[in-house]
């Protein structure tokens, strides 16, 4: 088979790199792609604060009868750390789509370390995304029955013979770890809730959508104490907290936004959102006037009912209380509030092996490996020793 590469720069181009997933993979039950705002979102100056700093190119592939069989794209931002102050500058790649040709896949992997190379990389990391890691990162190497989660892609099985045939090494592996919202607890649970509950400097609540700016500043204060400080986040400013409460705020469940509190300082959550897949399956890939009022309408039938899927976002606990038992506590407290919401299934936000401490966490609640993602480097210099992602001590 004889492909042709062409960049995305037209409308007309825009649209093929768009219809590339569902073209491949559409067919398959547990299939559900990315809304085409979203990923056009990833490349818009307006919508992406990384362009500003940054940049991105995007391709697609076409085949002798002029269809678009494959895509992918690539990206670097000058002031990320693995860039600025690393002696393995790296750049990323992501969206990647192929037919199961290797030569196909070659004609884009190509590409990208072309383009990145001519920007002084030495690496790059793929399929990542041009931003945070909760969407469009990982391609799927174990867990292929299920539906993806909200904001991660579904892949066939050859997509990780492609990578490694290519010479693509696993930098880490994600896991989405799942449970059944009943799932009983350990007693020492138990037992840790009611030590806190007895402490009249503790308390638990929920975030209210009616106060944005008390959610808002909770969270950022939590966020940048626990997550803030790890390699690959940033911290995040009030401003971008609030932005993010307000782009959410649509689609949030009051229940599912557990915080703790010590002396009124917010000091650990847990904050989940109803799965969205499971919504929008059944509305479309495109989130226009029509596609936002079959939202809505799913949207209120999902609400109403009694057997629920929700997705842990995120989960993090300041370092002072670390070690006290007050995660343990916190998770039974909120899980009396997602049972009477109707949920009946849970999936966590992937975890890293780099980050053990958490993978235990997830196990001590009962929680089992559901689905494994992979991030892959490919090092330029074939000669370089490879080193997997660091693990978070």
């Amino acid at each position: 088979m004889s492909y042709t590469l062409h960049e995305v720069d037209s409308p007309a181009r825009h649209q093929q790199f768009l219809a590339v997933p569902e073209r491949l993979h559409g067919h398959r039950p547990q299939y559900i792609g990315p809304l085409y705002n979203e990923v056009e979102a990833v490349f818009d100056p307006a919508k992406n604060p990384n362009l500003a700093t940054g940049e991105a190119v995007r391709w697609v592939l076409l085949d002798a009868e002029g269809i678009a069989v494959g895509r992918v794209a690539a990206f670097l931002n000058r002031e990320a750390v693995d860039v600025k102050n690393s002696d393995l500058p790296t750049g990323g790649l992501g969206f990647f789509e192929a037919p199961n040709d290797p030569v196909a896949a070659r004609h884009l992997f190509d590409a990208g370390r072309a383009w990145l190379a001519a920007r002084g990389m030495q690496a790059m990391d793929g399929p990542i995304n041009f931003g945070e890691r909760d969407r469009f990162w990982g391609v799927l190497i174990d867990g292929f029955e299920w539906e993806p989660n909200y904001g991660m892609f579904w892949h066939p099985p050859y997509y990780q013979q492609l990578f490694e045939d290519y010479g693509f090494q696993v930098y880490f592996k994600q896991y989405t770890c799942a449970r059944p919202v009943l799932t009983k607890l350990h007693p020492s649970f138990y037992q840790r809730l009611e030590k806190f509950e007895a402490d009249p400097h503790y308390r638990f609540d929920y975030g209210r959508k009616a106060d944005p700016e008390k959610l808002a500043q909770d969270f950022h204060h939590v966020y940048n104490l626990a997550w803030g400080r790890h390699a690959g986040v940033k911290p995040m400013n009030l401003d971008q907290a609030r932005d993010l409460v307000r782009e959410m705020k649509p689609v949030l469940d009051e229940r599912l936004l557990a915080f703790a509190y010590c002396d009124d300082e917010p000091v650990a959550f847990f904050l989940s959102l109803p799965e969205l897949n499971q919504i929008f399956k059944h509305v479309g890939r495109r989130l226009n006037l029509l596609g936002k009022v079959r939202f809505l309408w799913q949207q209120w039938r999902y609400g109403r009912s009694r057997d629920k899927k929700m997705l842990g976002i995120i989960y993090g606990v300041v370092p002072d209380h670390q070690g006290t038992g007050l995660d343990s506590a916190l998770i039974l407290d909120a899980q009396k509030r997602f049972i009477s919401g109707g949920y009946t299934d849970i999936e966590m936000n992937w975890i890293g092996d780099f980050n053990p401490r958490m993978l235990v966490t997830t196990r001590s609640i009962g929680a089992k490996i559901r689905k494994t993602h992979a991030t892959y480097r490919f090092l330029f210099d074939r000669d370089r020793p490879f080193e997997r992602s660091p693990i978070i001590r």
